[in-house]
């Protein structure tokens, strides 16, 4: 079932005018077909208005409808024979990361990623996607197995932040977020890290100091969620829709300042319209990205990973 978000009621309600119309079994003269096809050209029409002019407000809806595909979705759509590895080897197993072996269009990859869940049971289950100290711990266990058997590591973005319970900070959040940042620019094999949702704060960028980054046109990579930035500054979560546009969250201004490296296209109206053509669509960069970094050595990408993570924010600041 599709689901609508607020700036979209007018799409919804052609949309829904369809359905009415598909399920009319006597329509006295009235051609179905030709009055479907009809509205859905304004429905086409339309959408491509609405998107082609989203406000960050807006593209920060988008990248949190519950309809888009997730961490498993990409893993199912990209990865065969993927086996799951669970735990840190320290403490648990944290189901906000998911982590495993697999192999991607003939490679053997690591996979590492986060997942939020569809409904309530498995978001519950799976914290949101807002990982604790074991996950990021977890994460750098699998970097340490992808040197091992030198294999390409690919990250799949997609939190609001790392979990900001009394328990993950008793934990030592801040030191696993830290230290799978710097696991990340010591990896001896490639690096594609993907933002498919949400890329919120460390919890993000703890899986995601690649060597090239990914970013899915209506997501998010920010050091604070609107709400939260909004909170501190205005003492008010009403302003959340300036501060998107104060932390340049979106794709293409996170692309000007050299924070991200390409911009995947969406489909029109959003990756929830169709899941398995954006699963493809990312699938291609990642193969891409993979290829520009064959035949590179070892201390070649571990120095220019360091450079550019160095250089980052100097671009689009004049």
């Amino acid at each position: 079932m599709q689901t609508f978000l607020e700036f979209e009621k007018p799409i919804a309600e052609l949309e829904g005018k369809i359905e009415e119309l598909r399920h009319l079994t006597n329509a006295g003269d009235i051609n179905i077909a030709d009055e479907v096809a009809k509205l859905q050209t304004k429905v086409d029409k339309l959408l491509r208005q609405t998107y082609a002019k989203l406000t960050p407000g807006q593209k920060v809806q988008v990248a949190r409808h519950p309809n888009r595909p997730h961490c498993l979705d990409y893993v199912q759509g990209l990865i065969e024979d993927f086996t799951p590895l669970a735990g840190d080897r320290f403490f648990a197993e944290d189901r906000a990361v998911i982590g495993g072996l697999g192999r991607f269009r003939g490679r053997s990859v690591v996979v590492i990623g986060q997942e939020k869940g569809h409904d309530t049971e498995s978001r519950v289950r799976h914290n949101f996607g807002m990982a604790k100290p074991e996950g990021y711990r977890k994460a750098q266990r699998l970097m340490d197995l992808a040197d091992r058997f030198k294999l390409p590591v690919l990250s799949l973005v997609d939190t609001a932040g790392a979990f900001p319970g009394v328990q993950a900070e008793e934990r030592g959040q801040a030191e696993a977020i830290a230290s799978s940042i710097a696991r990340c620019l010591r990896l001896n094999v490639p690096m594609v890290a993907s933002v498919i949702g949400e890329g919120g704060s460390g919890g993000a960028i703890a899986i995601a100091a690649a060597d090239r980054v990914l970013m899915l046109e209506h997501a998010i990579y920010s050091v604070i969620t609107p709400e939260g930035c909004a909170s501190i500054l205005w003492r008010s979560p009403d302003m959340a829709g300036e501060a998107a546009i104060a932390l340049r969250l979106i794709s293409h201004d996170l692309k000007e300042l050299g924070v991200i490296d390409r911009i995947i296209q969406e489909p029109i109206g959003g990756a929830q319209r169709d899941p398995a053509g954006t699963v493809k669509a990312l699938g291609d960069a990642i193969e891409q990205s993979l290829r520009e970094m064959d035949g590179l050595d070892s201390a070649t990408l571990r120095a220019k990973r360091r450079e550019k993570f160095l250089e980052m924010g100097q671009k689009g600041l004049g």
